[in-house]
């Protein structure tokens, strides 16, 4: 299914809104009921380390619905500049500051004033001065050209329906030589528009999942270089209607690296 079709079959701003209430759900309820895992059980088990997981707030890595590992892939160093795609309750965004060090500085954006909030609250409590938050649609970034080392994001892209727009503005951002490293969940066949259309589904990262082949000549086609894509078994979904969609579609989650030339 082209983007083109995808733009067409889903309401954009009932998307937008079920999204919204979701992750809302994901900062106040993180031990709630959802289609997906969450916490730091789930983080150890995809592969994040955890002397790494001890060094970040508590509070935050409770909300933790990521779904792969890609830090090995995105090799951050000192002193670089990270953006965050869809930072949540900033898991992610403090794990990158541990590797950015005083020196570098990690944007976290998120669309969602709930998260937000809790991922501001937890920065100034921790004093995590190289880390900054701001709030935006990751298809409209609120950043200038070619200021960004390494754009990062987990379980997010999937959740627009204009990944095109995505992968260019994170093209945008990028300095040359820039890394995207992400993980998020694709598909090996096409989903029907019964689960297209489902705005539910998309939020619970089923709906918005393209086929893998796509999702990758839509990176390309961005103008950035895809060097390393694999897959994440360690991960799965946990009700029965997102299994049944998993199983037939062949939705699943990768994490992937490419390079801005």
């Amino acid at each position: 299914m082209t983007t083109a079709t995808v733009l067409r079959s889903v309401n954009a701003i009932e998307l937008e809104q079920k999204v919204k209430d979701m992750y809302d759900r994901v900062a106040r309820e993180p031990h709630g009921e959802f289609h997906f895992e969450m916490g730091r059980t789930l983080a150890e088990r995809l592969g994040y380390a955890p002397s790494d997981l001890d060094r970040i707030p508590e509070q935050a890595l409770e909300s933790f619905a990521g779904v792969g590992h890609y830090f090995d892939l995105a090799d951050i160093r000192a002193g670089e500049v990270v953006l965050d795609l869809g930072s949540g309750s900033g898991t992610d965004t403090f794990i990158a500051a541990l590797k950015t060090g005083a020196r570098g500085h990690v944007f976290g954006v998120d669309m969602t004033d709930t998260q937000l909030h809790k991922s501001e609250s937890l920065r100034r409590l921790f004093d995590v001065s190289q880390v900054s938050f701001h709030k935006g649609h990751i298809e409209e970034l609120p950043f200038d050209d070619a200021g960004v080392d390494i754009v990062i994001s987990n379980g997010v892209i999937n959740l627009s329906a204009d990944k095109p727009r995505v992968f260019r503005e994170a093209a945008r951002v990028l300095k040359r030589g820039g890394r995207l490293a992400i993980a998020d969940i694709v598909s090996e066949r096409d989903l029907p528009e019964g689960v297209t259309c489902d705005a539910t589904l998309w939020a619970a990262c089923i709906g918005g999942a393209q086929r893998q082949d796509l999702y990758s000549a839509e990176i390309a086609a961005a103008g950035l270089r895809l060097t390393t894509l694999r897959e994440n078994p360690q991960y799965h979904f946990l009700t029965p209607s997102a299994q049944k969609a998993s199983a037939t579609y062949g939705v699943k989650s990768v994490s992937i690296l490419a390079v801005k030339p």
